[in-house]
């Protein structure tokens, strides 16, 4: 596993990039998004100029290196706030995709994350919550470990 040097700006605007691919942000996007600002600890002006790159088809100047643990700990913390709707929708899946592909992340590496989520939300959540997540969790070490593009979609009553 070779690691790579990642820029905290090129990673939000790809993001950005993969959430906009449907034209439609979503109130799940939105949360991540919110989420993955703060855990790349960018500054407050920095989401609107990322976002107005994406929108303006142009690239964005400035960032900072990510190292490896703190890519690890963004996937982490993003993938559990994902989780914490209990479901992920076909928006979030992707977005998961994006980061894993965006960090290098092994799928050995993807396993110890998620039993460290396993661990967190036993520690955070009532059993109830806990048996929904751990049930999402245990879904998404097939779907997100190689199968995501295989992943079959509900068609939803408009």
């Amino acid at each position: 596993m070779s690691e790579k040097d990642v820029n905290s700006l090129a990673v939000f605007k790809g993001t950005i990039e993969v959430m906009l691919q449907d034209g439609i942000l979503t109130r799940e996007e939105k949360r991540l998004v919110i989420k993955l600002a703060t855990l790349l600890d960018l500054e407050p002006d920095e989401p609107a100029r990322v976002y107005e790159a994406v929108r303006d088809k142009k690239e964005v100047e400035g960032g900072r290196t990510i190292g490896r643990i703190k890519q690890l700990k963004v996937y982490q913390n993003l993938y559990e706030v994902a989780l914490v709707n209990e479901s992920l929708s076909r928006d979030e899946w992707r977005v998961i995709r994006h980061m894993k592909e965006q960090f290098n992340i092994s799928d050995e590496e993807d396993k110890k994350v998620l039993e460290s989520i396993k661990r967190s939300v036993q520690e955070k959540f009532e059993e109830g919550m806990v048996d929904k997540m751990l049930h999402a969790l245990k879904d998404s070490v097939t779907i997100v470990g190689g199968l995501f593009d295989s992943v079959r979609t509900k068609k939803v009553n408009d």
